[in-house]
């Protein structure tokens, strides 16, 4: 099992949603999230003046996923979260050593 962690554009988080629940995609956490990269923040301007914000607003999914399905979620990712303009995010892989159902104690690949 993996952990696949993607910080995307907010704009974005419905249309990724549709399409991860296309390919089967059964859950996923999201998170709202401030950050940073290669963006350095943003500068708006209120009632005539300018303000440098350091952090930009993401989304961050978090899903587990089961080996043979990691490629296509992270293709879908990728491809339905992609602007072509920076700050389009990250997509981060984890090992997902257990994983357990609190109700019935499930375990591994049966939860997902």
């Amino acid at each position: 099992m993996k952990w696949v962690i993607a910080i995307i554009k907010p704009h974005k988080l419905n249309e990724v949603r549709s399409a991860l629940e296309l390919i089967n995609v059964q859950g996923m956490t999201v998170s709202t999230v401030e950050g940073f990269g290669r963006q350095k923040g943003r500068t708006e301007v209120y009632r005539g003046a300018e303000y440098q914000y350091d952090w930009v607003p993401k989304i961050k999914l978090e899903i587990a996923v089961k080996d043979e399905t990691l490629d296509e979620v992270i293709e879908t990712i990728v491809s339905t979260a992609k602007t072509n303009k920076i700050g389009d995010g990250k997509i981060f892989v984890v090992n997902l050593m257990q994983a357990i159902r609190i109700r019935t104690s499930e375990c591994g690949n049966e939860i997902l």
